[in-house]
């Protein structure tokens, strides 16, 4: 196997984050429910035998010198002893700054692509903890399925939830996740809620593996602490809110970023959308699509 071309990378949408404490080190504890979405970012990745590893972008992408891909795969050489490298093109799609992963879905994807480039036969949780040294949300992804997060982000129960479509907005201004953290108005006291409580009808008692929760008990009983300290640092988040209330839909921030969400039940009119708004139409998805590339 000399490359692999046009390899998916998803978002993630956080249906919920509540802020349940802090710890002595400053890292706050959280609950939330990370479900994946069909808005991807690609890369390819092309063999090197010398060892040697680069990145390219498609399109008016301007990324750090080192961004999350080349240092994934710096992790991956040094963890593994591989003295094989890769020329890495990424096409990016996720907007930056929104709340969906997108840096560490990419370092998850770069993990899984070159684990199976490479030959190297590493288990997903030799991926994941090379990945937790790069971001909170990077197991999440090397993990392969929607999941129950609790602690710092590195608590991960696998969960099923139904089918569903969503609207995603970006607007076009950012919020500092540093400054939303920092923030003397940000709550951290939320009740700690339980799978259970989320759980569909009937199986609240059930002895499944994966748990099945309810969307509609998640929409109508979670929100997300950080929405009213991120809309005062980024009002656009607000405005982005109130436009999704127009159209009669029930809007919620993902993660720390400024992205907005909404669970669609009929066909969106976006007329009167500002112009520099980026706005998608998402389904969810049961499974990442590279998890069958490592072993459990």
């Amino acid at each position: 196997m000399q490359s692999l071309h046009n390899v998916p990378s998803p978002a993630k949408l956080n249906l919920f984050l509540h802020i349940t404490g802090r710890r002595d080190d400053g890292y706050h504890l959280l609950q939330s429910v990370f479900m994946l979405i069909d808005w991807c970012d690609e890369l390819s990745f092309e063999l090197r035998e010398n060892g040697s590893l680069s990145r390219s972008d498609v399109g008016n992408t301007q990324l750090p010198p080192e961004d999350l891909c080349l240092r994934a795969a710096k992790a991956l050489q040094k963890a593994s002893g591989c003295t094989l490298g890769a020329h890495i093109t990424l096409s990016k799609s996720i907007p930056a700054e929104a709340g969906m992963g997108g840096g560490s879905s990419n370092a998850a994807t770069t993990l899984m692509a070159l684990n199976r480039l490479w030959g190297l036969d590493m288990s997903r949780a030799e991926l994941a903890r090379i990945g937790l040294s790069l971001g909170a949300d990077v197991p999440f992804f090397i993990g392969g399925h929607n999941a129950w997060v609790e602690g710092v982000g590195e608590q991960l129960t696998r969960v099923s939830l139904p089918t569903a479509r969503f609207v995603v907005i970006k607007p076009p201004g950012g919020a500092s996740t540093q400054r939303i953290f920092a923030s003397p108005d940000l709550a951290r006291n939320t009740k700690a809620a339980t799978i259970q409580g989320f759980a569909a009808n009937g199986t609240e008692n059930s002895l499944e593996s994966v748990p099945r929760l309810d969307l509609q008990k998640i929409l109508h009983n979670g929100h997300n602490d950080l929405q009213a300290v991120a809309q005062a640092l980024c009002p656009d988040v607000g405005l982005c809110l109130d436009w999704l209330s127009e159209q009669g839909l029930q809007g919620r921030m993902t993660g720390s970023g400024t992205a907005v969400f909404a669970h669609l039940q009929q066909a969106l009119n976006s007329a009167g959308l500002p112009g520099n708004w980026i706005l998608r139409e998402c389904s969810n998805m049961d499974a990442h699509p590279l998890a069958g590339w490592c072993r459990d």
